[in-house]
């Protein structure tokens, strides 16, 4: 293994900082329109064949697939990313990928499930492989004193990602189309392409203020010796995560409670619009809340992780998850209890989750960003995401759950043993064992 070149490296500057944190801003477009808010909805009602019993189900597909192949690739290209020192050039790949791919969303008509299915998986594969490299980038421009702010720094960014991405779609789906299906299934096809080019456009900073600091291990090497390169270091690179114990405990925990948040990402838009009536104006308003509650969590608790430590901060978020989780369980009777209409009391909700979502996957971030030793950042990162990857696998059996028991309220039971479970794992962590040298972990 090769020494770190820290000490060689040019100064951070603030402006590389907010260059990476407008990755966060960019891809958070996509994340919030096709995967939460929009097309979720829109394929599920417009998309697969009118009363099918697998429309859950269907969704589920398109996650788990985009996730396998997302599995597959990312301790790869995080190997190959540290191997050659061309984090940029494979950011910039798998960015225009998950542009293009998304605009293509335009094709998709209502029936054609397969089609939408094919195109969500490298999409929706191609942003995750651009989440793992962004953040590898996260330990070259922070310290451990500031890992955390910094994190939730490009989180809180994120969210105004989200929330401009929105607004540009109520531009274009409009509120009038909702009574017109024709109309309706243009405006979603053509907000694909607004938010393709959202993506691609915001990422534009990222490549232009942020350096290329990692130094490559072979000059000039070929992309087969590359892949070759890549394939012989990531089977080597689970013993090196297990070799990490306190690191290796940590992914366990996170995989199980993250399949509880990618649920709630990935099934909230769909679970509103069908299960509480939702109409798109009130969808898109929800979203604004969330987007909001989320920018303030990730600040806050990346504030917070400074002055609590990892451990503490990430299982404050996981309590916020298990309250909002029952509370959406016994959504009846709490609104009941407190005398509002259930979908005010579900915005409610939605601000507690909100603020837990940009705060899990902030403090998560820093956490693995603290433990992964320096020259070797891609290559955790790319571990980082594939646990998250497993996450998403677990998680999508909500899916064909709610489908089974014809009952998406009684499948949050399976969300709230997420959580739970998870939360559980992370007590058992010894964090205070960890002791940090120059980017190097000892457990």
């Amino acid at each position: 293994m090769t020494k770190s070149n820290t000490a060689t490296m040019p100064p951070v500057k603030k402006r590389e900082i907010f260059g990476w944190a407008m990755f966060d801003f960019a891809n958070s477009s996509y994340t919030t329109v096709v995967i939460t808010a929009i097309y979720s909805v829109f394929f599920v009602q417009y998309i697969v064949p009118e009363g099918s019993t697998l429309r859950d189900s269907y969704w589920s597909i398109a996650m788990i697939c985009s996730t396998v192949l997302a599995l597959v690739l990312s301790p790869l290209v995080g190997a190959i990313c540290d191997f050659s020192g061309y984090k940029k050039r494979y950011l910039l790949g798998t960015t225009l990928i998950c542009s293009i791919a998304t605009a293509m969303l335009l094709t998709v008509e209502p029936g054609m499930v397969w089609w939408g299915i094919f195109l969500l998986t490298i999409s929706n594969a191609a942003f995750m492989l651009s989440e793992s490299l962004c953040a590898s980038f996260l330990s070259e421009l922070a310290t451990k004193d500031n890992m955390g702010l910094i994190s939730g720094l490009g989180w809180g960014i994120g969210y105004f990602g989200g929330l401009a991405s929105l607004i540009t779609v109520m531009l274009i789906v409009t509120t009038k189309a909702w009574e017109d299906v024709v109309l309706y299934i243009q405006q979603n096809q053509w907000a694909m392409v607004a938010t393709g080019l959202f993506f691609l456009l915001s990422a534009l900073p990222t490549f232009l203020l942020v350096r290329e600091r990692a130094k490559p291990k072979a000059e000039g090497a070929s992309l087969g010796t590359l892949w070759k390169a890549g394939l012989r270091s990531m089977s080597e690179s689970l013993s090196f995560v297990k070799q990490h114990q306190v690191l290796f405990q940590f992914f366990i925990a996170f995989t199980v409670y993250m399949a509880g948040m990618d649920v709630v990402i990935k099934f909230v838009g769909i679970y509103a619009t069908d299960e509480l009536k939702f109409n798109p104006t009130e969808i898109i308003s929800m979203f604004l809340i969330l987007q909001f509650s989320a920018a303030g969590g990730a600040v806050l608790f990346g504030w917070l992780e400074t002055r609590l430590g990892p451990k503490l901060a990430v299982l404050y978020t996981l309590l916020l998850w298990m309250v909002g989780t029952l509370s959406v369980i016994f959504l009846g009777p709490l609104s009941s209890l407190i005398g509002a209409a259930p979908k005010a009391t579900f915005l409610g909700i939605a601000l507690i989750a909100g603020t837990a979502i940009g705060a899990t996957q902030s403090t998560s971030r820093a956490v693995v960003g603290l433990l992964a030793p320096v020259e070797n950042a891609a290559q955790v990162f790319g571990f980082w995401g594939m646990f998250g990857r497993l996450a998403t696998i677990l998680g999508m059996s909500y899916g064909f759950v709610s489908d089974f028991l014809d009952s998406r309220r009684l499948a949050l039971l399976v969300v709230l043993g997420f959580f739970a479970v998870g939360a559980l794992l992370l007590l058992r962590i010894p964090f205070h064992k960890v002791g940090q040298d120059k980017g190097r972990v000892s457990t």
